[in-house]
């Protein structure tokens, strides 16, 4: 295991671990101990207790003493409450493009390129495959030029990558899915048709992380 020059023993535990998380290489529900990242990340056992208080501060673990760190699983209602809002944003980015001829063709070519990188990936390289669909959703909010909303929209990233390893990892057919979908995706914002693109974008994120049932009340 590399760490980069510089960082501090706790700072590198919490990358190494909340990288583990993002990818769900450590899965939500797992229970991990200090101990054993400690063995694993070669440091002692104080900055992997840094790492966990901050990691927990962030809402990723609970700690319990003596017992170790529980990895909080993505919950049902966190899940529709970040689609909820992703969907809001790219479609009124998408909104905003469409009337725009010379906005719209630069964000197609945009679209154009990072669909052709996500091809080339291999899904088994979950961490660089969700990092590019994470890309392609960002690049559409970004057009939309609003800073505000883009920033919110960035902030929603480490969300949308967990959710989106999770849903790789639960069906091998998830990632022919997600590269049909953005095609998709990219053919109705190039035609200026942003309903089209309101109404494959709802199916899409629906479909890809399991959001079809209707939740009980």
């Amino acid at each position: 295991m590399s760490w980069a020059t510089g960082e501090s023993a706790a700072e590198r535990v919490y990358r190494e671990v909340k990288g583990q998380i993002l990818t769900n290489e450590i899965p939500g529900g797992e229970l991990i101990s200090e101990g054993d990242i400690a063995t694993k990340c070669d440091v002692s056992r104080t900055p992997v207790r840094e790492a966990f208080l901050r990691l927990e501060t962030e809402g990723w673990m609970r700690l319990y003493p003596k017992r170790g760190a529980l990895v909080v699983p993505v919950s049902d209602r966190e899940a529709r409450d970040v689609v909820d809002a992703r969907t809001l944003l790219e479609v009124h980015a998408v909104r905003v493009v469409v009337d725009d001829a010379d906005s719209r063709g630069d964000l197609v070519a945009r679209l154009e390129r990072n669909l052709a990188a996500h091809r080339a990936t291999d899904p088994a390289d979950v961490a660089e495959f969700s990092r590019i669909d994470a890309e392609f959703h960002q690049l559409i909010v970004a057009a939309g030029d609003n800073p505000l909303l883009a920033d919110f929209f960035v902030s929603l990233g480490e969300r949308h990558r967990r959710m989106t390893t999770t849903s790789v990892r639960r069906d091998d057919a998830v990632p022919s899915r997600i590269l049909d979908d953005h095609r998709e995706l990219l053919d109705a914002l190039a035609r200026g048709d942003a309903d089209a693109f309101a109404d494959g974008l709802a199916a899409h994120l629906s479909a890809v992380h399991d959001l079809r049932r209707t939740p009980s009340s």
